[in-house]
């Protein structure tokens, strides 16, 4: 009888762990939005590269809203694991946000990219630049494409925001071959 309650005690402490492992990834992908909101609201006051955190080795460069369904993401410089673990990234090389061209951003689709699935086409997605200037951009559409497909990343003349992320959406194996990406252009723009 207590290899059985040592056995249950083992299983019990196993599904424990597992469960926090299964919440550890949007916990902190939360936990995350609230320190980068504050870091990107001292950019916004001072124009600096705020790091969120000591350590980090990136900082805010705008904020992505989807009214429609209630989004509001802090976008950090560079799209590498380290920013990628905390929020959407800016993919470098590609327009950076408040410019013309075409602003590239990517996301983990099981956290902060979480809603692509959701978005249609007709959606306004609003990019907020570090100088308060915000851009709507109205989604055209969506497609899967290789994960090598570097035309997604092309520069555009009219401005684009294009949204990147692995595919399946509901997929649980990492780094897969495909990608989802949403493509957006420019609807209006203001000043906050």
């Amino acid at each position: 009888m207590s290899r059985l309650r040592v056995l249950c005690g083992l299983c019990l402490l196993a599904g424990a762990a597992l469960l926090g492992w299964g919440l550890y990834l949007p916990a902190k992908a939360a936990l995350a939005q609230v320190l980068l909101q504050g870091a990107w609201e001292r950019a916004r006051d001072d124009g600096a590269r705020n790091r969120p955190w000591p350590w980090a080795e990136t900082w805010p460069v705008a904020r992505l809203r989807v009214p429609d369904l209630g989004v509001d993401r802090i976008v950090l410089a560079g799209a590498e694991g380290a920013s990628l673990a905390f929020a959407p990234g800016h993919v470098d090389g590609t327009a950076e946000p408040g410019s013309r061209g075409n602003v590239v951003l990517g996301g983990h689709r099981d956290t902060t990219f979480a809603f692509l699935g959701d978005l249609r086409r007709g959606h306004l997605l609003e990019l907020e630049a570090g100088d308060g200037r915000v851009l709507t951009y109205r989604v055209e559409g969506s497609e899967v494409v290789r994960h090598d497909a570097t035309e997604v990343l092309a520069p555009t003349a009219a401005p684009t925001l294009t949204l990147i992320t692995c595919y399946p959406l509901d997929g649980t194996r990492p780094r897969g071959p495909w990608r989802y990406v949403v493509r957006a252009v420019e609807h209006w723009s203001r000043e906050t």
